[in-house]
């Protein structure tokens, strides 16, 4: 048996995404993103954004360029979302329409912005599976959630148990405008991590997301240049508050946050160490280094060694098939 049957026994797996989701909005951008997505491989995801990226007034110009790059040859791993408008606005139906019937087969992922409860993510996803089944696109495609109004917080448990849902990413910015002046405007930046009010969002969107075997993605860092900075404010969100994955606004950002998400050679190392004498073991409780460890710890050291991989780092050819 694969050591995800052995340890995941009745459950369903965690998702596993690659850790950085780079967000670009227009044509230029997108195509740079790709060049640079080639470059590296598919060690990032990429979103093409419709909600704020398109013009005003030429939105399904917009949605249109977005599906021709998806379909073309520089879409070369399929990993490659989409955000289309938020619900209360004319044109998400329009997007929806557009980019899953021309480019259903390409798109890694929906991201889907601003609901308000679990009950409108579901309406929304099911007219994306219409509009998928009616254009044959012949697979289920995967949803992801922003959570940045006070609805989405307050039913972010049920939005990420939402079968189809297998990422839920915090709408910072939208959030703290939320409360109208009553959160400073220190928490869009890195005050974020120390207001009590975003603190908690971050925790219950996290948390929701472990809960149901889905992944966290953590906001943006407004900083773009500053590597210090953009280490510092991930290795916050993955240490204190359980981010996973990040979103990124600037290619400087991506090989920052793709390292910093990333597990270290030595914990690759003892990941690998640990699971090959489990496996000998036939997955019974072992000793390493002094240490006991069982099937809950191979849990997590077998999280670490998929990481390592979705991350582009080399591993080990005899722990190959513990993947």
């Amino acid at each position: 048996m694969q050591p995800s049957q052995v340890l995941f026994q009745g459950e369903a797996l965690p998702r596993a995404l690659p850790v950085c989701d780079h967000y670009a909005g227009t044509e230029v951008r997108m195509r740079k993103a790709l060049a640079l997505q080639a470059e590296l491989g598919p060690v990032f995801d990429i979103t093409f954004d419709c909600e704020d990226g398109a013009p005003v007034g030429k939105e399904a110009e917009h949605a249109q360029l977005v599906a021709d790059i998806l379909l073309s040859s520089d879409n070369r791993f399929n990993r490659v979302g989409v955000r289309i408008h938020d619900p209360s606005h004319s044109c998400w139906k329009a997007d929806v329409a557009t980019l899953i019937k021309q480019a259903g087969k390409k798109i890694a992922f929906v991201m889907i912005p601003k609901v308000v409860s679990a009950t409108q993510t579901q309406s929304i996803i099911d007219e994306i599976n219409h509009v998928a089944k009616t254009a044959n696109i012949g697979r289920v495609i995967p949803i992801q959630v922003l959570i940045e109004t006070h609805g989405a917080l307050q039913d972010v448990q049920a939005i990420a148990a939402l079968e189809q849902v297998e990422s839920l990413s915090f709408g910072l910015m939208d959030f703290v405008s939320a409360h109208h002046g009553a959160i400073p405007g220190s928490a869009m930046d890195r005050g974020q991590f120390d207001h009590p009010l975003v603190a908690r969002a971050m925790l219950e969107i996290s948390a929701a997301c472990h809960a149901h075997g889905k992944v966290a993605s953590h906001n943006v860092c407004t900083n773009i240049n500053d590597v210090a900075i953009i280490e510092s404010d991930t290795l916050r969100a993955k240490n204190e508050f359980g981010f996973t994955r990040k979103w990124s606004i600037h290619p400087n950002q991506i090989p920052v946050i793709v390292k910093t998400l990333s597990p270290s050679p030595s914990e690759i190392e003892e990941a690998c160490s640990i699971l090959l004498a489990a496996q000998v073991a036939q997955w019974g409780p072992i000793q390493h280094e002094g240490k006991l460890h069982d099937r809950a710890s191979y849990r997590y050291f077998w999280t670490i060694l998929q990481k390592a991989h979705l991350t582009g780092h080399a591993i080990p050819a005899k722990a190959e098939k513990l993947l």
